[in-house]
């Protein structure tokens, strides 16, 4: 299987897209309902457009994901690139979140 339909397959699979309010923009949220994904962006706070309601549940859940980002850049080898190879990278990765999840237990 080509890396493009790989792409296409868990591309349909998206059925949220949760952003900050960087991502605060009414063509980008249009753009997102028409693939029938569903977009959880807070208004900016000098946003003059009307208040717009998203799931406060799931906007709290970017939060633990951002840490994990935040914790991955402690590892040298991730933060750096210092593996070249796709496979190898990819066990970093997976290494680097387990050592976090077993330290977080």
């Amino acid at each position: 299987m080509s890396f493009l339909i790989k792409e296409c397959i868990l591309f349909s699979l998206i059925i949220v897209s949760i952003a900050d309010k960087g991502y605060d923009s009414d063509p980008l949220r249009e753009q997102l309902r028409s693939l029938n994904i569903n977009p959880v962006i807070p208004r900016k706070s000098n946003s003059t457009k009307t208040n717009y309601e998203f799931d406060a549940h799931l906007y709290k859940i970017r939060h633990r994901v951002e840490n994990l980002f935040a914790r991955l850049k402690h590892f040298r080898s991730i933060a750096t690139r210092y593996e070249k190879m796709v496979r190898n990278f990819r066990a970093m990765l997976f290494l680097a979140c387990t050592f976090i999840w077993v330290k977080l237990k």
